[in-house]
């Protein structure tokens, strides 16, 4: 990790985490795993692809997830998203759905959300790394309280922002935001296995860009 450069506005929010117990701890146990011949996703240079991606000063939306996808080639640093050529995963074509039914935009051909990473979206898995196909194998280890100190200090440190949770791990993640100081969306997960209970209707994409608008703020063009 030591090798990865991470954006001058998160390296002076977060530059003392590195130095932590734990991260140092989660270090080793990456180290150990590279050593060992097990693939890790996404790709070293990619871990903080969503910091690298939206300025700490830049950020509008938060949208948290629980831990990259395990697939080889599907992860890249954003929760949900994956690389222009990956076909698109179950969740985030129910994202796409809702995105339509929510705003009209027709549904992208591909699923990188990079272009919402750049309007001020940070796409943010508690999880930042995983096994090959072993979903969650790196929980536990240190990124959840890395990811917590990102969120606590957005809540803390800014104002007027949009917290996305969808699904019960999102919205345990954010028990630490302060929500008189921002607008908190809370819903059901995109997941096949959820969405119609919930997902399905709940109009983020407008409530989002509505929710800016009234404090000022450019709007997020959806549509990639």
């Amino acid at each position: 990790m030591n090798k990865i450069q991470l954006h001058g506005s998160w390296r002076k929010k977060l530059d003392g985490e590195f130095d932590c117990d734990y991260m140092l701890a989660l270090q080793a146990f990456l180290t150990e795993q590279k050593a060992q011949g097990k693939l890790m996703y996404p790709p070293e240079q990619q871990v903080f692809n969503a910091l690298n991606s939206t300025a700490f000063e830049a950020v509008k939306v938060i949208i948290i997830g629980q831990d990259p996808y395990h697939g080889e080639g599907q992860a890249h640093g954003l929760c949900f998203s994956v690389p222009q050529g990956v076909p698109i995963p179950p969740s985030l074509g129910n994202i796409f759905k809702e995105l339509k039914n929510d705003v009209g935009y027709s549904a992208p051909e591909h699923g990188c959300l990079q272009a919402w990473a750049e309007q001020g979206v940070l796409l943010l898995n508690s999880i930042l790394t995983v096994e090959r196909e072993q979903a969650a194998s790196h929980a536990g280890r240190g990124w959840e309280h890395f990811t917590d100190q990102i969120i606590e200090r957005l809540s803390t440190e800014r104002e007027g922002l949009v917290f996305v949770l969808w699904g019960g791990y999102a919205q345990k993640k954010g028990k630490c935001i302060d929500e008189e100081k921002h607008l908190v969306l809370k819903s059901v997960h995109p997941s096949p296995l959820s969405a119609y209970r919930g997902f399905f209707g709940s109009k983020p994409f407008s409530t989002i860009n509505s929710y800016l608008k009234a404090k000022g703020l450019a709007t997020i063009d959806w549509q990639i």
